[in-house]
């Protein structure tokens, strides 16, 4: 039996439709995935569900006593309130009581108990409601999520707010869980520790994301918003990727035929004054009817289209960090981190909310001065910074403004380009230019500063979570453009395919302030670590650190494709060990002859050194070779 049902409802904003006439149900124990472009209605849906909006036309039906809780895409306002009241306010009156308890137990202590009365009252009525068992609940998800009680929630980051409001959700043990993108600010120790909660959760569970890993763990089955309606597709997300591409090929196939049709219509029709007077009134019917289904028909939105300049070259060298620390008094956020970035470097940075990822970026922009060590930069640089919290935008401001500041005309890669033509290649349509920022959706945001950067001649990008709220379709193009990018890339990112299929290197924050470089992305970082039986995420939080073997057994093996960059790195792997041993045998050659042994000291030990790096580079080169051909092979 279903635990909740939608019958034939419908909900528009405007002239279009967001919902028209669905129909939907869902079982307790499915983990059910709602995909869509952004802006089709998902998080109306889950409005719809939660009971928070009304449609025009048709019911819910609900299960009695049903618990649904909901995880709404933003972050919260800010608020005097801890986060242990914040997270108690999901269980209602119960969760009011228990936060008024807790703040009366700090009260008694910094009052020596002053208010013993007041305290013993709240203890009364948490007895009679048996809340003290559900108390423990809210303890223990605190606890799991490695959130402070006490701390207040203006006082925390996006990360840590977006933590506190998945903790109420999940706190009053809801039978329908909605999360509309809960991994947002969500570092990926925190996502580890989500994905295996959820694999475990015996409710129902409907989620909205962007993060293709997390929908890939868990989903059971996909459900997609398209135009208005919803289409169900049982199974993992390979299998949606292969029947949603039958159903667009046999869609233009119907509308090709039906405007085949309709053409021969219209051409019927003007055929003269003879034609009209010998035509078939039924015919004239048709054509109106034809012409009316074509008005209504609601086209496929477009992909979006955009390209970056690369701008002019920067120097060889962007950064030389030179066993740069920086502390924050006795606060230790990086430790002798030795590395540089050179021009068309795309180095991903990774670890936990509140290790020092934006620190290290203003660090290597050269923003912010270490404690010791130092940062050499590079020249001719020209920089572009995407925030996370998207500041570049004045939300009063409306999209054409933040874009051009008020002017029909921009220069986008030496070419000068109307606005409306330009913001349409990131899916803006032209009604909608015009609109103010803060009425836009989370994902319209980022598409307006994608756009906004992708305007500017940069030879530098640094990206800071640019994956929120983007659909799967903008995410993959965003992730070619990036990939054939000639300038230089810094990327933080908690979403793993986006960091697999991007970057080249990735810097890792670990304990006590240590950033170490691996090659590759993060399951090349993950594939290095110790294995232990656990699965290791970067991070300092024990309590999130350690997938439970137990949960990990029960997950079929999935086989391995190349990533993008994969496969570009193994088609060039045979050039890289062909010019390799072409100069190991010059090195060999000038070894071998009487006179080198003739020269001066150093320059007898620089050429037997290289030759060293040579070996050891040819040796790791086909070391490399043999792994990305076994996974091919598989």
């Amino acid at each position: 039996m279903p635990s909740l049902r939608l019958e034939n409802v419908s909900l528009a904003y405007g002239h279009l439709p967001l919902l028209a006439h669905v129909d939907f149900d869902i079982e307790p124990g499915e983990r059910v995935c709602l995909v869509g472009r952004n802006g089709t209605g998902k998080s109306t849906l889950f409005r719809v569900i939660a009971g928070t909006a009304t449609p025009d036309d048709g019911k819910l039906w609900c299960q009695d006593a049903l618990r649904i809780a909901h995880l709404e895409q933003e972050v919260p306002a800010d608020t005097e309130q801890s986060i242990f009241d914040v997270v108690a306010a999901g269980l209602g009156d119960l969760g009011a009581l228990l936060a008024q308890y807790h703040q009366a137990t700090q009260a008694v202590h910094a009052a020596d108990r002053s208010n013993l009365e007041r305290l013993t009252q709240l203890q009364a009525g948490i007895e009679a409601l048996d809340g003290w068992n559900v108390s423990q609940k809210v303890d223990a998800v605190l606890s799991r999520l490695n959130l402070a009680p006490d701390k207040r929630l203006v006082d925390c980051s996006g990360g840590l707010r977006r933590q506190t409001m998945l903790a109420r959700a999940l706190v009053c043990d809801p039978d329908v869980l909605l999360l509309d993108e809960p991994t947002n600010h969500l570092d990926i120790a925190a996502i580890t520790w989500l994905e295996d909660f959820l694999t475990a959760y015996r409710g129902a569970l409907i989620f909205i994301t962007h993060d293709r890993t997390f929908l890939k763990h868990l989903a059971t089955r996909i459900v997609e918003l398209d135009r208005g309606k919803l289409i169900s597709f049982p199974g993992d997300f390979e299998n949606y990727l292969r029947r949603k591409e039958d159903l667009l090929e046999i869609e233009a196939r119907a509308a090709a035929k039906f405007d085949k049709k309709l053409a021969e219509h219209e051409t019927w029709i003007r055929q003269g004054i003879k034609a009209r007077r010998t035509r078939n009134e039924g015919r004239v019917r048709k054509l109106i009817a034809l012409r009316r289904e074509r008005g209504q028909r609601l086209e496929s939105q477009g992909s979006a289209s955009f390209a970056i300049d690369a701008g002019a070259a920067s120097g060889k060298l962007v950064a030389d960090l030179r066993h740069v620390s920086f502390s924050y008094g006795e606060q230790v956020i990086v430790r002798d981190l030795a590395t540089h970035v050179l021009r068309g470097d795309r180095i991903g940075i990774v670890g936990p909310n509140g290790s020092g990822k934006s620190t290290l970026l203003k660090l290597i922009l050269g923003e912010l001065a270490p404690t010791a060590g130092q940062v050499v930069l590079g020249t001719r640089l020209q920089v572009a910074y995407f925030d996370q919290h998207r500041g570049r935008l004045d939300t009063e401001k409306t999209v054409r403004d933040n874009l051009s500041e008020g002017r029909d005309f921009i220069t986008v890669k030496g070419r000068t380009r109307h606005v409306i033509g330009y913001l349409r290649d990131f899916l803006f349509p032209p009604e909608r230019i015009d609109s103010p920022v803060k009425a836009l959706s989370g994902g319209e945001r980022n598409r307006l500063l994608l756009a906004k950067i992708f305007a500017e001649s940069v030879n530098m990008m640094v990206l800071d979570e640019p994956t929120n709220d983007l659909d799967v379709d903008t995410l993959e193009l965003l992730e070619d453009l990036l990939a054939d990018y000639d300038g230089t890339l810094l990327l933080v990112s908690h979403d793993r395919t986006f960091l697999d299929n991007v970057v080249t290197s990735t810097l890792v924050f670990e304990s006590d302030g240590r950033v170490r470089e691996y090659v590759g992305g993060y399951e090349d970082w993950l594939r290095s670590q110790p294995q232990t039986g656990t699965v290791r995420t970067p991070s300092t939080k024990p309590s999130l650190r350690l997938v439970p073997a137990a949960v990990d057994a029960g997950k079929p093996e999935r086989p391995r494709k190349l990533s993008y960059r994969e496969q570009r790195e193994l088609e060039g792997l045979p050039g890289m060990i062909e010019s390799l041993e072409t100069e190991q045998t010059q090195l060999h050659a000038a070894a071998a002859d009487p006179a080198f042994y003739q020269q001066a000291g150093e320059k007898i030990a620089a050429t037997m050194g290289r030759l060293e790096t040579v070996d050891r580079e040819l040796d790791d080169c086909y070391a490399r070779w043999e792994e990305l051909e076994s996974i091919v092979g598989t």
